[in-house]
Order: structure tokens, then sequence, then C-alpha cells
């Protein structure tokens, strides 16, 4: 199981979920086959609304989840597309978020209670 967040920082299991998947700084991706953290730099991180390519980024990552503060249904679309589901975490570490998805504690966000305008509701 591989696991993105995208993070406001490069800082492994203690950086803090980014509010939004597109334009996040980093995505943080943990491999629990193997307990091990990669970090990926955003360069698409200042774009326009609608024109954010982060999959590009994760391309063959073999990413199988991504948790994050919220993503447009564009976004949530093309994720499960790719056989990828979505998960809200409103706040917290890395290492906090991975706990509640063991436990099964966070929403799968769906087209209908995606972000609009990167305004969640």
């Amino acid at each position: 199981m591989r696991i993105c967040i995208p993070t406001t920082t490069n800082d492994g299991k203690t950086s803090e979920v980014y509010g939004h998947f597109g334009s996040a700084p980093y995505f943080t991706i943990y491999d629990a086959e193997n307990n091990s953290v990669e970090v990926i730099e955003n360069s698409n991180e200042h774009h326009l609304h609608g024109t954010c390519q982060p999959m590009s980024l994760l391309a063959g990552k073999k990413i199988d989840a991504v948790v994050c503060g919220g993503m447009g249904a564009r976004a949530v679309q093309k994720l499960n597309e790719g056989g990828i589901k979505a998960y809200r975490a409103i706040a917290g570490t890395v290492e906090e978020i991975l706990k509640q998805y063991g436990q099964g504690e966070l929403e799968e966000i769906t087209a209908e209670n995606a972000c609009n305008q990167h305004d969640c509701h």
C-alpha cells in the first residue's frame, strides 16, 4: 500500500497535510510495505485553477490512495479512473494521518463532496 499525502514541508512523517491536493508544495509518499517515506517537490504548485497536473509528478509511483485537505471533482475523477481512492484529512501530520487511515477514520472524497473552486464545503 502506497499513500500520497500532499504536505506543507518535506519533513517526512512530521510534515503537516496541505489544504488542497494540486497546489501542495510537496507530495509525501508512504510505502507501508517497507515503512519508508519519499518526498517529491511539486513543481506545478502555482497553477491556474483547473490546470494542475499533480498526477504527472506521481506517475510510476504506484499510488493506492491520496489523503489531503481537499481536491476538486475533476481530480477525484482522474484518481478514481486510475484505481486510486481519495480521502479527506483536515489537519495533522503524515504520521497522525496514517494512523487515522489505518483505523478507517477518514472520509472518502467523491465527486459529490469534492471542493469547488478551491473552497471546500
